[in-house]
């Protein structure tokens, strides 16, 4: 029996398309998204703008007030840390099913990530880092084969890459960050579970504090000696 897949509706191409832009930052966090705008740069009518908004509200990355229009959603302190202490119950989860069932698997694939997280530090490539550092933990959730774990960390997976890209991009959070996803690696390969689900809930509840405190702006010094890091 052949099976097709079903082509996307103009609206899920829309939807996609925004959802790639606010996440990798084209927009502003609280900007407002103008339908007819939208529509102009997109090259389509307003329909499907309108739909794509309302797919994108279900997952929380735009808001829609009346007699105010439609908006970029934002985020403060208190709620990245209740979405990282959610985070933070999920991953470990994930991990330890992934590691249970597919461990040599994960430890292949964290190991390409890693050497793409190094390059991009070498690089001083924050948005190539942020993306590998999102597959790095998506992957647990691959890996751990159940997909109802799945549907509940995507539901603000693109959120929170949202953030990272904006809030997690600068040397010093990058450096930290990658050491401590060397160390989970190393703690996998030496089967200590505990100790790495240890560490990743760390990783993901505290680690939200520096998102605010790391300055916007680092010399090309800074730069060259977290780059060292990586070595």
């Amino acid at each position: 029996m052949l099976t097709y897949e079903r082509p996307k509706s103009l609206a899920e191409v829309v939807a996609a398309r925004l959802r790639r832009e606010i996440v990798e930052g084209e927009f502003d966090f609280g900007q407002a998204l103008s339908e007819s705008k939208i529509a102009s740069r997109y090259g389509v009518s307003r329909t499907p703008v309108r739909e794509a908004f309302a797919c994108l509200g279900l997952e929380g990355l735009v808001h829609t007030e009346p007699q105010r229009g439609t908006f970029v959603f934002t985020m403060d302190r208190g709620q990245f840390a209740k979405i990282s202490e959610t985070r933070s119950i999920l991953e470990t989860a994930a991990l330890r099913l992934a590691i249970e069932r597919k461990r040599d698997d994960l430890i292949k694939q964290w190991k390409d990530l890693v050497a793409e997280m190094k390059a991009a530090l070498r690089n001083e490539d924050a948005k190539r880092y942020s993306r590998y550092d999102g597959e790095f933990h998506q992957t647990m959730f691959i890996l751990a084969d159940n997909p109802y774990l799945s549907a509940a960390g995507q539901s603000f997976s693109a959120k929170m890459a949202a953030v990272r890209n904006r809030l997690g991009a600068q040397p010093e959070h990058m450096a930290h960050s990658y050491l401590q996803h060397l160390e989970l690696l190393d703690l996998v390969e030496r089967d200590e579970t505990a100790a790495a689900a240890n560490l990743l809930e760390r990783h993901i509840r505290f680690k939200g504090e520096s998102f605010w405190a790391v300055p916007e702006t680092l010399p090309k010094s800074r730069w060259q000696k977290i780059a060292e890091l990586a070595e």
